[in-house]
C-alpha cells in the first residue's frame, strides 16, 4: 500500500520515538527526509542521522534522537503544516517565528529545503512544510 504523506509519517515516527524515550528511529529514506534531518541536526534537535541498508535492501534513514540531562526530549513538538490535501505557501514576510526563535520552521523553497532563518536571509518564501520546537 502506498503512503500518501511520507513526511507526516517521518514526523510521527520521531514524535512517537521521543515519547517512548528511544535512542534512535528508522524510517524509509528519501532525499527530502534526509534534508529535513539535516535541518533538525543543524538546529540541534537531533544528534545525528545516517542512511543504512535495510533487511530487504531498501535504504533506511536512521535518526539518533537528542535528550536533555534530565532525560527529557529536546523536541517538544513536531507539527506538519502543509499537507498533500492542503498546501500552505508563505512569502518571505509571512514566514512564522516559531516560539520567538526557539523553534524552527522548515520551508521547501526553489533553492531547496531551508530553515526559517536561512529563508529570511535568502529573502525567499516557499511551502511551509513543518514546525519544530
Amino acid at each position: 500500500m502506498s503512503m500518501t504523506d511520507p513526511i507526516a509519517d517521518m514526523l510521527t515516527r520521531i514524535r512517537n520515538a521521543c515519547g517512548s524515550k528511544h535512542r534512535r528511529v528508522d524510517m524509509p529514506a528519501s532525499k527530502m527526509k534526509s534534508e529535513i534531518a539535516r535541518i533538525l541536526k543543524d538546529n540541534h534537535f537531533i544528534q545525528d542521522y545516517s542512511q543504512v541498508d535495510g533487511e530487504d535492501g531498501r535504504p533506511l534513514l536512521r535518526v539518533r534522537l537528542r535528550y536533555a540531562a534530565q532525560g527529557q526530549s529536546v523536541i517538544r513538538e513536531l507539527k506538519r503544516v502543509s499537507t498533500p490535501g492542503l498546501r500552505k505557501y508563505v512569502g518571505v514576510q509571512e514566514i512564522p517565528r516559531v516560539r520567538n526563535g526557539l523553534g524552527v520552521a522548515i520551508l521547501s523553497t526553489s533553492r531547496g529545503l531551508m530553515s526559517d532563518r536561512e529563508a529570511r536571509q535568502a529573502r525567499t518564501g516557499g511551502e511551509l512544510v513543518a514546525l519544530v520546537w
